[in-house]
């Protein structure tokens, strides 16, 4: 299925356990691979992430488990629990 990027934008991130992390900001792309490297999230989550030092949250596209409505990711143990999280998945 294709998908034009912008269609991306605004989405809802979710875990694969129905944590909602944010929505989806901006896509990092590697051009010269032609592929999805990372979606770039925004309104994240604030209850799941420490922000005091708040760089920006990216997913790397290989935990990405689904898009279509929502952005369906794999839950990492660890990774989200209750703001411990050091901005970064990757």
């Amino acid at each position: 299925m294709e998908t034009q990027i912008t269609e991306l934008f605004g989405l809802q991130i979710y875990t694969d356990k129905g944590m909602f992390i944010g929505e989806v900001e901006d896509v990092v792309l590697d051009v010269e691979s032609k592929k999805m490297e990372s979606l770039v999230v925004g309104k994240v989550n604030d209850q799941l992430f420490e922000l005091k030092n708040y760089k920006g949250l990216k997913i790397p596209y290989r935990i990405i488990s689904a898009i279509d409505d929502i952005v369906l990711i794999r839950h990492l143990p660890g990774a989200f629990a209750g703001g411990s999280g050091s901005g970064d998945m990757e």
